[in-house]
């Protein structure tokens, strides 16, 4: 799949589930959950344990799942998680030598900013997406007003993402969103109740659709 085709998909899940867990033992488990409920888009972030040997395995189990690597900080980085199999790379700030190893093995970058000046910056660089950090802070209302002069550049609001915002943040204007503490249940996780996880999920792939026909 190429990058082009792999962004179209980006685009047409909406919602994106981010997993950030302190073991690795449980992450095929949850990226399973998760996209029982509807999510066919994951990143694994790399402040995981174990996180590349996930992805790999994740990409084995789970082959419908669009699966990336996020909190990508270096070149390194990056590059060990396109070579375990990630289709997609994220960042939570500016890291354009992500970028320019993403587009070097042909998949796409999602470049953190919060700044207009920093989501130009990204755009110009060649950025697939720019991921909107912290969007929980920020708010919709934020979203809103950068994309009036910047309608040209598909924003990701990230950080206090929910099915009960998510929607908001929608119809301001991002092209997706990105969930993880919200979704990502440490208290079902601990107790194994992993239907948990994947109710979330349903919730926010049905708050973020019923948005988008709104916005139509």
């Amino acid at each position: 799949m190429g990058r082009a085709e792999i962004l179209q998909r980006l685009e047409r899940c909406g919602a994106l589930g981010i997993i950030r867990v302190q073991t690795a033992q449980d992450l095929v488990a949850i990226s399973q959950a998760l996209y029982a409920g509807g999510l066919g888009c994951l990143e694994i972030t790399m402040t995981t344990p174990g996180a590349l040997r996930a992805i790999e395995e994740a990409r084995v189990k789970l082959p419908d799942v669009l699966m990336g690597a996020g909190t990508v900080l270096d070149a390194s980085t990056a590059r060990q998680a396109v070579l375990a199999g990630a289709q997609f790379l994220v960042t939570p700030t500016l890291e354009l030598d992500v970028l320019e190893v993403a587009h070097r093995y042909g998949v796409p970058a999602i470049i953190g900013a919060m700044t207009p000046t920093e989501i130009l910056t990204g755009w110009e660089a060649g950025a697939d997406m720019i991921k909107v950090f912290p969007a929980g802070i920020l708010g919709p209302r934020y979203l809103q007003e950068v994309h009036g002069p910047l309608p040209q550049i598909p924003l990701v609001p990230t950080g206090g993402v929910t099915a009960e915002n998510a929607g908001e943040f929608v119809r301001a204007g991002a092209v997706a969103v990105c969930v993880g503490s919200w979704l990502v249940d440490k208290k079902a996780i601990q107790e194994g109740n992993y239907a948990v996880l994947t109710a979330k999920a349903r919730q926010l792939v049905e708050a973020v659709r019923k948005a988008r026909q709104e916005v139509v």
